[in-house]
């Protein structure tokens, strides 16, 4: 018996998945596959059809269940996570909403693994773009733009707000003691460079909700036989209050391709207004990321699995590399595309 929710979640087995979704009224059939996610314990699970309306109740399908990392997020944040799915399915937006718990009244979509929230999805069949052509950036900037109208339509209250503090100088914090010393003035110096860069040109008055990691390896897209495709956005994890532009720099293979830009805007622009002065944000928050991402995994160092994955964390040759990004990063503040 695990005593601790921290524990449990490292040692999170799939018999104990499986356990789990199947408190909640499912019947798995046994067969599964955990899937990569450095932030959470997700499993794909098959289970029986259980809906008599269905023509053939011996059907089967797939759920994916998601264990959230204990103390990263209050019901509340991942609530509104859900809210924020389901709002975009209601407006009629492809997106992958979480299943409504059946045995709760209010139609709650989380339940409790032991001590660890949990919730559960449909499983979307389709595959990651290996690569996005100029026609294809367009429908995505068009998708993003239907994603952010629905974001700009409140706050969200329990989520992060991008700010240089929260992001910037709080990794830093973290970071300290960590950072090699042949490059830690190096290091630093490049990163308040960063910090400074966006204090001036941060609004946060023109924030909304936003994705938060808009990549394109967070891209579902279809190949049908006939239509077009469609694409989804998955893994809300990271959703938060920032820039519109903070859902752009992602998705393009370099700050200067102004083709990918202008296929992405020109999609984006068909059903919500870009300031393109925002452009220039950019590289700062290319740097603020990777200011954000060392200290996360610093934060993550007793996961057994960080160790494996981010072997060379605690070595100089990463904090060099990672110094000479940042440098490059500084070099080019304030070049506009």
């Amino acid at each position: 018996m695990y005593t601790q929710p921290v524990e449990l979640f490292y040692k999170l087995t799939p018999d104990l998945a499986l356990e789990s979704i199947e408190a909640q009224g499912f019947k798995p059939t046994g067969r599964y596959a955990q899937l990569n996610s450095y932030e959470n314990r997700v499993f794909s699970i098959e289970v029986e059809n259980t809906n008599e309306q269905d023509e053939n109740p011996d059907d089967f399908k797939t759920i994916i269940a998601k264990f959230y990392r204990p103390g990263r997020w209050s019901k509340e944040a991942i609530q509104e996570e859900h809210d924020f799915l389901l709002d975009l399915k209601t407006d009629g937006m492809p997106a992958i909403a979480p299943l409504k718990i059946k045995d709760e009244k209010n139609g709650d979509t989380i339940f409790m693994t032991g001590e660890i929230y949990s919730s559960l999805f449909p499983k979307q069949m389709g595959r990651l773009p290996q690569e996005l052509k100029l026609s294809e950036l367009k429908a995505v900037g068009t998708l993003l733009a239907r994603l952010h109208n629905q974001g700009a339509q409140k706050v969200a209250i329990h989520r992060p707000t991008i700010s240089t503090d929260s992001y910037g100088e709080k990794s830093l914090d973290v970071l300290d003691s960590i950072i090699s010393n042949e490059v830690h003035t190096r290091y630093m110096n490049a990163a308040e460079d960063i910090l400074d860069f966006l204090d001036e040109r941060l609004d946060p008055s023109k924030y909304i909700r936003v994705h938060g990691d808009c990549h394109k390896g967070n891209i579902l897209q279809t190949d049908p036989i006939k239509g077009p495709k469609e694409y989804f956005f998955v893994d809300f994890d990271d959703f938060c209050n920032g820039p519109a532009v903070q859902d752009f720099w992602m998705l393009l293979s370099g700050d200067q391709d102004v083709a990918e830009q202008n296929a992405l805007l020109e999609g984006y622009s068909e059903l919500r207004t870009f300031d393109k002065s925002d452009l220039e944000l950019i590289p700062g928050l290319r740097g603020l990321r990777m200011i954000y991402y060392s200290a996360w995994i610093a934060m993550r160092w007793e996961d057994p699995s960080f160790k494996q994955i981010f072997d060379n964390f605690h070595t100089y040759n990463y904090w060099a590399q990672a110094t000479e990004n940042l440098e490059r990063v500084t070099w080019s503040l304030g070049a506009r595309p």
